[in-house]
Formats: C-alpha cells, structure tokens, sequence
C-alpha cells in the first residue's frame, strides 16, 4: 500500500494508508465532556482490528499513540496531543451472546450496554449510570453499587503498539480500585463478561432508581468528567443505601476544606457534589487542572489526605 506524508507537531509522521478515518490537527474539543483541549497531530477511527492491526504494525514506533473511548474520564490540555491519537468507532460496538458469556466490543458505550443486556435478564445495571465505553471502564477498572467490572470480566483482546493481537485472560491482570495495569499502550477491542441472570423487570428497576439517585446528588446537566479524585476509602461514593461512612469520601474532605463553589477561571467545583469539577461555561483545560491542584493543597492542609486524580490528565500545556 501506499504511504502518506505529513509533518505535525515536530513528527515526521509516515501515515499508512488505511480504510478507516485519518483527520490531521483534529479538534478534540469536540469531543471531550469538558468541551475544553486542543488538537491532535492525527485523529485515527479504524473500520476494524484488521486495519487497527495494519495501522499500527506499519506506522514508525517512535511516533506516540493515545487511545482515547468517550472522553467521559479525560481532561484534555490546552496544548492538545502531539503524534496519534486512536478512537474505536461502531464497528467495535457489537455485542453478541454466546453460551457461556457475552462478548463485546469495546467501543460499546456503558450504559447502553447495560440496557441491552437488561431486556435479556442479564444484569449489568451498575454500569447504566457510568458514562463512557467498555474497553475504559475495564482499563480503569469502572463500578459503582459495590459492583467492578472486573468481578464480571471473563478475558478480553487487545492490540499492542506492534500491531500484534493477543486473546488475554482476566487472571493476566491485576485489577484494584479504579486501576488496572493492563498496559497503556495497549488497545483494548473487545471483552468477554460472565453472565448475571436476573429477572428483567427487576433489573429495569435497579436502573431506574440508579438513575434517579445520580439525578439527585450529581450535576448531570453540567459539563463534567464525573468524579474527579478517587475515594481514599477505596470505594464508590454509591455503594449501596447503607453506605453511610462518608469520613474518607472525596466529596465530604472537599466540602470540609470549604471548596464548595469555589472557582478558577470558568472552572467550578460544583455545589451540588463537591467532587465534580465543571466547565461554567469559558473554562480552559488549565482552569479545570488547576481547581484541581488547589483542591488537592487545600484538602491536604486541612485533613492531612492526599486526595488522588481519577479524571485522567493529557497533552501538552
């Protein structure tokens, strides 16, 4: 095949041509939660695992790649994200029921996912309120309601930065709160889950009340990633109704060191959940990161905790 040449962000990039979309100096904005973040080098959709394979096996492996699902988990900096960055389209949404398992692909978004699933009686509720696409919420290990994915998580197949392929087992990983260390570079596409039989009437009904909890504490109609820090509890904030243990939640070290509301820029901490960071309206990738550290000093001279990010930072300032 043919090869293509362009020069970006000081990247002499030597593009195979491929039978997926390649878009040079995309706006990621476009695509980010935050609606905040500059451009990448080279925006890449592979058609499917055979393109994604020849994309990556012939492109020079001193050009980095970042994979990016929904954005729903991402602050993306002003600066953008020089080299590659490669998201799976619809062609790595399939999902299909096998006998001893479901498989699918992992560009399937979370909560569609779990509906789907629900009108067939298998229950994956906890994931209907987790926004976002499959393969992140196995990278990072995604739950709520007591529930990971990692306890449903059969194998998965992943595409190495080489282009080569591998079918790999759930016990090839260590899996923690919100952690795995399946490898960065490493691109998920697609995951095999254990089936939950529930009555679908009933799994209907967690999701429901999962959604009228998250509509009630949460600031969905604002432009958020969602959780900012991780619990230094070590578990989600909606575990279940008698989780009532809020001394080590993000939320309440963040409202104790008196954040609630506070601002940087466009960015906000917002007063509905203290642990959601929103773009008011002009925010910047720095404002958010910023908020973000002053939030972490702030907590630390207060409480003593040191609050970690989940909200994934990227790019260049």
């Amino acid at each position: 095949m043919k090869n293509k040449f362009s020069q970006l962000n000081k990247f002499n990039i030597n593009l195979p041509e491929v039978r997926g979309v390649i878009k040079k100096n995309f706006e990621l904005s476009r695509l980010s939660w935050l609606r905040v973040g500059g451009p990448a080098s080279v925006f890449f959709q592979p058609e499917d695992e055979e393109d994604l394979c020849f994309f990556l096996s012939n492109l020079d492996s001193s050009i980095p790649i970042f994979v990016i699902g929904a954005c729903s988990n991402l602050i993306i900096r002003d600066g953008g994200i020089p080299g590659i960055v490669i998201k799976l389209g619809k062609n790595f949404s399939k999902i299909k029921y096998n006998i001893n398992d479901i498989s699918v692909g992992a560009g399937c978004r979370d909560s569609y996912f779990a509906q789907i699933c629900a009108k067939d009686g298998f229950d994956f509720s906890f994931l209907r309120t987790i926004p976002g696409n499959i393969g992140g919420a196995v990278k990072m290990n995604a739950g709520c309601y007591g529930s990971y994915l990692s306890d449903y998580l059969i194998g998965l197949t992943l595409i190495r930065r080489d282009g080569s392929i591998a079918d790999m087992k759930a016990s090839d990983f260590k899996f923690s709160y919100r952690n795995s260390n399946i490898p960065d570079d490493a691109i998920i596409t697609n995951v095999l889950l254990r089936k939950e039989l529930d009555d679908p009437l009933r799994i209907e009904m967690k999701m429901t009340r999962a959604l009228d909890i998250r509509n009630l504490s949460q600031p969905t109609k604002d432009l958020s990633c969602g959780s900012t820090f991780r619990n230094p509890l070590g578990r989600s904030s909606l575990e279940d109704k008698y989780d009532n243990d809020h001394s080590l939640k993000a939320w309440k070290l963040i409202d104790d060191a008196g954040l609630r509301g506070a601002k940087i820029g466009g960015a906000m901490v917002s007063k509905k959940h203290t642990n959601f960071l929103i773009n008011t309206g002009n925010a910047t990738a720095k404002d958010i990161e910023d908020l973000g550290k002053f939030i972490i000093k702030k907590v630390k001279t207060n409480s003593g905790i040191n609050l970690i990010w989940e909200v994934k930072r990227v790019g260049k300032y």
